[in-house]
């Protein structure tokens, strides 16, 4: 029994003003079948039905990046780097769509990572390459602080977590893209405190429904407009102890 992914073809020009190319499409189906049978091993998602599938990491991964999808986003072939990517999402999506990105896909799980590796050749997807590592660690690290143009993240903890986690890692004028469920004004206000304190700032906040399940998600947008303290990302547990 194969496992076919919907083509969605008009929600996808509808919601994202996008579709996938034929070669694209084969891709992420591919990806579904590498996922499915990875999944045996390694409890990668509980998200297995197709059409789940296609909402919650195809076209969820996508409406995050939908102003990379416009052809004047400025630069032409950014720098991303996808933090705890899992089972390689938004990463991976990314990856397939944004063909003239270079993107960094950081994991701290070494099974993870031999795993999107593998999903990487299988793919034949020479743009991405993979980490391992922590965020706090990394955000230290000479050769990854201040050397990307975008940093993606799918948030679990505090948002403010998150930011301490992107903001480092961004050049200067760089975007961080954080993908939310729900979201609250409190929220907006403990983040713009952190973000002061990192060099960034708020630049919207998107409320949408997803075109299936017509559940509410947000993604929150930060641009970096100063340099981060040295101090930041503090040690690896800090952030999420205590959150700025």
């Amino acid at each position: 029994m194969t496992n076919l992914l919907p083509e969605m073809a008009e929600i996808w020009q509808q919601t994202l003003n996008w579709q996938p190319t034929v070669q694209q499409q084969a891709q992420f189906q591919k990806l579904y079948e590498l996922i499915l049978e990875g999944n045996r091993q390694l409890n990668l998602t509980r998200i297995v039905d197709s059409q789940e599938f296609w909402e919650k990491h195809l076209w969820d991964s996508l409406r995050g990046i939908t102003p990379l999808l416009s052809a004047n986003f400025s630069p032409a072939s950014p720098t991303i780097i996808d933090i705890g990517t899992g089972a390689g999402f938004p990463g991976i999506p990314v990856t397939i769509t944004v063909p003239n990105c270079t993107i960094t896909l950081l994991d701290s799980t070494q099974k993870k990572i031999t795993f999107l590796d593998n999903i990487l050749t299988e793919l034949g997807l020479t743009n991405a390459k993979t980490l391992v590592g922590r965020a706090e660690e990394i955000g230290q690290h000479r050769q990854y602080r201040l050397a990307y143009d975008i940093a993606l993240i799918r948030a679990v903890g505090a948002a403010s977590v998150c930011a301490e986690y992107t903001l480092p890692l961004l050049k200067q004028g760089g975007l961080a893209i954080i993908y939310r469920g729900n979201w609250t004004e409190n929220e907006t206000t403990a983040l713009k405190n952190a973000v002061k304190q990192l060099g960034g700032v708020i630049e919207s906040i998107e409320k949408f429904t997803t075109p299936l399940s017509h559940s509410i998600r947000h993604c929150v947008y930060l641009r970096k407009v100063a340099t981060t303290p040295a101090n930041f990302p503090r040690a690896v547990g800090v952030p999420t102890q205590k959150p700025l």
